[in-house]
């Protein structure tokens, strides 16, 4: 008798541990969040990178010279440009809203791409549920002017510290706002299971880059720039990849030109980022113009190799962040 009630509570023990994991196991799960991803700047974030034009450089030729397969991923088993159904964009684009599922031609018109592409299949890739990138950019805009972030600035004081909050950086964050407000307008799928803002992604720099005195508060203003979206939109850690403003490549002898990339690459190495925010180096997506659809350097000679390299990297940067 009293081995038998030795050998009891042994028992009952085993049946709870089994009740457990048989109710972990079977209890039905509702949807994931919806994984929103934000990606911002100005012209390069819109977008230049060419389909058709050009002989050289322009994305059809990257795919019909693939040798390595880097690009027939974009392609569906038709051949046409492929249509992800698990990742969808946002992208209001001179007063002209396109939404859909993700393929080529959300750049500044239909007929280019810019980072979004790559970025958006390499983080649809690696999630199982669906995802949504919101794309807020405009051409020509500054960090110091047009997105100029006005939070207490009172630790950095950068030249430009008096400023009133940029108009791009309003529409910037009333746009994710409205957009995440009405999933359902944008994501066929979504059936109100909530929604993660996982990671924002800026490409910006030439208009402050041309500046000095933008040039030398760039630092201190994108390290106020993340700050404030932080805060605003209610994610303190948000993880945060920036692409260097790396046209003309490892060639760029411009003292402006260097002194701006030193401020972006000096920005993850704020003792508050540590871990949040990366950079990416992009000197070495620059195409020379004679293999590239234009000779437009501001625009990465138009080059759609450039931009999908910027967003490639943009994307495996945000799921080293992202990884537990």
């Amino acid at each position: 008798m009293e081995k038998k009630s030795v050998n009891t509570p042994g028992i009952g023990l085993l049946g709870v541990l089994i009740t457990i994991l048989l109710f972990t196991s079977f209890t039905p799960k509702g949807p994931a969040p919806l994984k929103v991803f934000i990606l911002a700047g100005q012209s390069n974030m819109v977008g230049h990178g060419e389909v058709e034009k050009g002989d050289r450089g322009n994305l059809n030729y990257l795919v019909g010279n693939d040798e390595n397969g880097e690009y027939q991923h974009l392609l569906d088993e038709k051949g046409d440009w492929k249509i992800r159904d698990d990742v969808f964009i946002y992208f209001n684009h001179q007063e002209k809203i396109r939404t859909g599922g993700l393929t080529v031609g959300y750049g500044a018109n239909e007929n280019t791409i810019g980072p979004e592409l790559q970025f958006g299949h390499v983080v649809g890739d690696h999630y199982d549920g669906d995802v949504l990138i919101i794309k807020t950019a405009w051409g020509g805009k500054s960090l110091a002017v047009d997105f100029f972030p006005s939070g207490d600035l009172t630790d950095t004081k950068p030249p430009l510290a008096a400023g009133d909050t940029g108009y791009f950086y309003v529409q910037m964050i009333s746009t994710v706002n409205e957009v995440v407000g009405h999933l359902e307008d944008y994501v066929p799928s979504y059936e109100g299971q909530g929604y993660e803002i996982m990671g924002f992604g800026w490409h910006q720099g030439w208009n402050d880059r041309i500046n000095q005195e933008a040039n030398d508060a760039y630092k201190e203003n994108m390290i106020q720039f993340i700050k404030d979206v932080r805060k605003d939109l209610g994610v303190p850690k948000l993880p945060f990849v920036i692409a260097t403003t790396g046209m003309s490549g490892w060639n760029e002898t411009h003292p402006r030109a260097l002194s701006l990339m030193e401020a972006q690459l000096a920005v993850a190495e704020f003792p508050e980022f540590m871990g949040n925010v990366k950079v990416v180096e992009t000197r070495d997506f620059w195409r020379k113009a004679e293999d590239s659809p234009a000779n437009q350097s501001y625009h990465w000679n138009r080059n759609a190799e450039s931009y999908f390299l910027i967003g490639k990297f943009m994307g495996e940067s945000m799921l080293d962040i992202l990884k537990p």
